[in-house]
């Protein structure tokens, strides 16, 4: 296998090479071209100063220009998608035709504009207009849109937009997102960069919203150019100053509840053949992260953001693109009332007056992060000829990820939450070259290329045991632990120092060097590993007629700790019955899915430490390394305009996944890791209804339903069951980011074209599944809460209530409760005898948030200078819900409390 890994690694190296001796440089986005053209008179006669304009209703992208003195007019950085163009000019009778930009080949078109008054059928826009014959299920959201979608999260802005603006994407805490059923298994590609690492801001940090064009959200079969974390595609044009002969920018800051504070500054400058666009900003905020519950406590942090983007074009048929980005965060973890103070609570094992075993106050958990990110990509396009663009990009991406445990290790205890003190500092540097030829001519769309990547693995992790119970040597004569510090060994069960006592079976004498209440110090855990991925794509969009078909062949060679190769084919067909306005489509795509990088060395081989595999719950002794996934599956949906102002699409899909992967929690720590299951089914519907501009009005309405059936036993990554040690048994249960059904409404509305705007977002979600909750085992049972494990402050947490009586963070409910009488205000919670861990799971309960903007873009009706003002409110009822309860990847989490804030911007 690592023979034919490098023979195939040689290849793909001679391929590049080939191409970069056969064709000089040039570059260009990935997903972006120029659209150019001429203006004539019937006569030939150059026209001058004629109005130019290109804009597609559905995704809000609107941009216009004017012909220069040889009557050429230019729009670089156009992101794909159909347009619509129209040329006015004095004295000339206005001109329309429907564009269609969809692969970096520049459109190039010649215009020729009729004397007023001349017998001409004048083109207007028209329902077909609104519809695209493409097989593939995708939403594009341009800045003309989600510039007035009131966000709810400043630090990842990015992940709000594509949660509101996006079908099939169920909302989570911390900027998380889960795409048509899928944990994380989403990806970006940015200017034709591959981002495949998570985007949540516990993990990494984003491309900043600011910096972003226009974005083409894929929630159908992707195209064969897309691979790996494919559920959802997020397809990134960032901005351009190519073309700004004059410098635009603005300089914004905002501030608002929580004492939440931003500023930013962007500026676009160039000239016909080169721009530089450029964007910093810097937030500060007392809730970054979203907390377990809905009072914020210890919850701070700031963000530092700069993006750069460079464009050069060389010569005629050679360009140069550049991306530069860097970014740091720091914020703490957010703490639950029991962790805020550890000793202040009645029944901890640390109690002891609020001192630790060596007798120093323990005072609040106070753990932090800090994430430092750098990107660089550089590409080099060139022009072969009128229908052939070669590209080769180079890019460089790296997340150091640090995590700081409280400065008294045993702060960090948190009853029947967290066991251990952790400290971590891990990177994940993700290297790669990319090259591909696009050829259009005729009915053909061809485009083929490579990719190389390496991503290197760093993790250096230190902890220890900060519960004395967890390892606890003896039991007290009343059957309780003994967690005197200086009982060390079994020897002193029924001694001395444990009079009566008798020896805990389950007592792991490996734990002891690192069990800090006996003396003990922290664990060093140090992995490393290189993975690789050769991934090679033909594809071709064809379109005759009515009928647009798309062909593809993708193959990837992943190189980990296990190998894997596949090939992936992917098709798809779309027909346009136009009589009724109607798009008919359906699509088929097999994808190989490599496994999560973060924390993948620990999971992978953490078993095969002693110390480590009970920390892991191991089953053995033997590492769970993980093997890549291979998913197939099926699209059909449709696209209908109904009128000139309103388009409706929706899909079905359904996916069986080989090897799913989920996250887990190392011991109770916040640490997380990649977990491996048998199989997964998901099936589902999302839609989208769109209502272009209509007098200054338009509407999005998205939804979707997806079930996500996971199936065990769990094959890879901590506490996995290895082949052939038992515990092979496949039955299904709801992974926790299964939603049955959510959606959004957002409407803009501007009365005239100068004036004050407002955005009004409307989102439901019934509830993703909830983590485990006591329930009534039969009908008219008791719920048992003494044996849920579930401290008062997660009763309180969970909403849980007995009788009318509801828990508290301090005092929970009895050990016992009628079923009849036992519920929750914030989960729902199965009907006593009904549960079932696929049929019937316990959920979040089902919520409904609403979010306002209003603003005005022009205060003082200035010309060359603007002022704006913009003012927000998130969560408008103040809404007290929760995204997860007890989630296996994400613990529990509160929505964001009703907030405002105020936005002044300086524009020019």
């Amino acid at each position: 296998m690592l023979a034919s890994y490098k023979k195939s690694l040689r290849a793909a190296f001679i391929f590049v090479s080939i191409l970069v001796l056969s064709f000089r440089a040039q570059a260009q986005s990935g997903s972006s071209t120029s659209v150019t053209g001429a203006v004539a008179d019937p006569s030939g006669a150059v026209v001058s100063n004629a109005t130019v304009e290109i804009r597609n209703p559905v995704s809000g992208f609107t941009r216009s220009t004017s012909t220069d003195s040889s009557g050429k007019f230019s729009f670089p950085n156009v992101p794909f998608n159909p347009y619509h163009l129209t040329v006015s000019g004095q004295g000339f009778n206005s001109y329309a035709q429907d564009i269609d930009v969809r692969s970096v080949v520049p459109v190039n078109v010649s215009i020729s504009l009729k004397v007023k008054g001349s017998t001409e059928s004048v083109t207007v826009e028209a329902a077909g207009d609104l519809l695209e014959n493409d097989p593939t299920f995708h939403t594009d959201v341009d800045r003309g849109l989600f510039d007035r979608i009131p966000l709810e999260s400043s630090s990842s802005s990015v992940s709000s937009l594509v949660t509101l603006a996006s079908p099939g994407i169920a909302a989570d805490s911390n900027g998380l997102f889960h795409g048509m059923g899928d944990h994380a298994e989403n990806s970006f590609s940015v200017d034709g960069q591959p981002i495949t690492d998570q985007q949540s801001k516990v993990f990494s940090n984003q491309i900043p919203l600011d910096s972003i064009q226009s974005m083409e959200v894929i929630s159908g079969a992707p195209p064969a150019e897309f691979g790996e974390k494919a559920s959802v595609v997020i397809n990134v044009t960032t901005r351009s100053g190519q073309g700004m002969t004059t410098p635009h920018g603005s300089v914004t800051g905002s501030y608002g509840t929580f004492g939440t504070s931003n500023a930013g500054f962007n500026l676009g400058f160039g000239g016909q053949k080169w721009g530089n666009f450029i964007s910093a900003n810097g937030l500060n905020s007392g809730r970054f992260l979203d907390p377990p519950e809905f009072t914020v406590m210890h919850a701070k942090g700031n963000e530092e953001n700069i993006f750069d983007r460079v464009d050069f074009q060389v010569s005629k048929a050679d360009s140069i693109h550049l991306n530069l980005g860097l970014t740091r965060s720091w914020f703490q973890t957010p703490n639950s009332f029991d962790a805020q103070n550890a000793t202040a609570w009645s029944g901890l094992v640390v109690d002891n007056g609020g001192l630790d075993p060596n007798g120093n106050v323990v005072g609040f958990a106070d753990q932090r992060s800090q994430i430092k990110t750098f990107n660089i990509a550089p590409s080099w396009t060139r022009l072969v000829n009128s229908n052939t663009v070669f590209t080769l990009g180079a890019f460089v991406r790296r997340d150091q990820f640090n995590y700081y445990p409280s400065g008294n290790p045993f702060a960090d205890l948190a009853p029947d939450l967290q066991q251990e003190t952790l400290s971590q500092d891990r990177t994940l540097t993700n290297a790669g070259l990319r090259s591909d030829i696009s050829f259009v001519k005729g009915i053909h769309n061809l485009k083929a290329g490579i990719t190389y990547q390496q991503t290197f693995l760093n993790e250096k992790d230190r902890f220890g045991i900060v519960d004395p119970t967890l390892n606890f040597v003896c039991f007290n004569a009343d059957g309780s632990p003994n967690t005197n510090p200086a009982v060390t060994d079994p020897g002193q069960c029924g001694g001395v120092q444990n009079p009566g006592g008798s020896t805990n079976p389950d007592f792991n004498d490996l734990l002891l060097p690192v069990d800090l209440t006996r003396g003990g110090g922290l664990f060093p855990f140090n992995g490393h590993t290189d993975i690789k991925l050769l991934s090679l794509f033909v594809q071709d969009s064809i379109t005759k007629g009515n009928l647009s078909v798309n062909l593809g062949l993708r193959g990837d060679i992943y190189n980990g700790l296990t190998s894997h190769r596949e090939a992936e084919p992917r098709i798809g067909v779309a027909y346009n019955i136009k009589k009724t306005n109607t798009v008919l489509r359906a699509s088929y795509a097999r994808i190989l899915e490599t496994p999560f990088n973060e924390n993948l060395v620990l999971s992978s081989i953490g078993c095969a430490d002693p110390v480590l595999n009970p920390l892991l719950v191991c089953s053995s002794l033997a590492a769970t390394p993980f093997s890549p996934g291979w998913r197939n599956e099926f699209h059909v949906g449709l696209q209908q305009a109904l009128g000139r102002y309103l388009v409706f699409s929706g899909e079905y899909v359904w996916k069986y996944t080989h090897n799913a992967y989920d996250f887990g929690v190392f011991g109770s720590t916040p640490l997380t890791f990649p977990i491996e299951w048998h199989n997964s089914k998901i099936p589902g519907v999302a839609g989208r209804l769109s209502v272009p501009n209509i007098h200054g009005f338009s509407a999005l309405f998205i939804f979707s339903s997806v079930a996500a059936h996971f199936y065990n036993p769990q094959l890879g990554g901590a506490g996995a069951v290895p082949p052939g040690t038992g515990g092979t048994d496949i039955f299904p249960f709801r992974i926790d980011h299964d939603e049955k059904f959510n959606q959004t409404t957002h409407f803009q509305y501007q009365p005239w074209k100068t004036g004050p705007w407002l955005g009004f977002n409307w989102r439901y979600d019934s509830g993703l599944v909830a983590g485990a909750l006591p329930v009534a085992d039969t009908a008219g049972g008791d719920v048992d809460l003494a044996g849920s494990g579930l401290t008062p402050d997660q009763q309180f947490q969970a909403g849980l209530i007995c009788n009318g009586v509801a828990a508290t963070p301090t005092v929970g409910l009895p050990g016992t409760c009628p079923g009849a009488q036992f519920g929750s205000t914030l989960v729902k919670i199965p009907a006593p005898g009904t549960a079932s861990d696929d049929g019937n799971p316990p959920r979040v309960a089902p919520r409904h948030l609403f979010d306002l903007s209003v603003g005005d873009d022009n205060l003082f009706r200035g010309d060359k200078y603007k002022w704006s003002l913009q003012l927000t409110a998130i969560n408008i009822t103040n809404r007290v819900a929760l995204y997860n309860f007890l989630s296996t990847f994400t613990g529990t989490h509160y929505v964001t409390p009703r907030s405002f804030t105020a936005e002044l911007g300086f524009h020019f």
